[in-house]
Order: C-alpha cells, then sequence, then structure tokens
C-alpha cells in the first residue's frame, strides 16, 4: 500500500517529449507576449550575476595578495629584529 501511495504522489517521474510540448504551449497561452520580456529579465538578471561574481572574485584575489604582502612584510621585520636574514639562512 505504502508503494502504491508513494507511485500515486510522484506523478510518474520526470515528463517525457510529449509532456514537455504540452508544458510548452500551455506556458505560450499564459504568458503569450510577455514571454520575450520575461526572457529578456532572465538574461540580464544572469548578466548581473556573473558581473557580480566576477567582482567578488576580483575583491578575494585583491585581499589574498594584500594578506601575503602583510605576511611577507611580517616574517622580514621579524627576521630583521632577530637578527637573521636570507643570506645566513642559504649558508
Amino acid at each position: 500500500m505504502t508503494e502504491s501511495l508513494y507511485e500515486m504522489l510522484s506523478f510518474g517521474g520526470v515528463p517525457g517529449g510529449w509532456e514537455w510540448i504540452v508544458i510548452l504551449v500551455v506556458a505560450l497561452l499564459i504568458f503569450g507576449k510577455r514571454l520575450p520580456d520575461i526572457a529578456r529579465a532572465a538574461g540580464k538578471s544572469l548578466s548581473s550575476f556573473k558581473k557580480g561574481v566576477r567582482e567578488a572574485e576580483e575583491a578575494k584575489d585583491e585581499i589574498v595578495d594584500e594578506v601575503k604582502k602583510v605576511k611577507d612584510d611580517v616574517v622580514s621585520e621579524v627576521k630583521d629584529a632577530a637578527g637573521l636574514s636570507d643570506e645566513e639562512k642559504e649558508d
């Protein structure tokens, strides 16, 4: 009984070829002339999202570079304070 209830609620899985055609026809009837505007708005949203992701990656890269620079500065200052130099370390 549990399996038959599950099968009833699952609606048979993923729509097949004819079902997609019916869905597209219904979508065209519902949205009609607004569909190009909706697609245009979706495209603008996607490009805006991609731009935001690119900007976030650039900001992250800048922060990583700054942290590396600060780390290198701190390491060199500690070596100088300890009386170590790069030449002594190589020997």
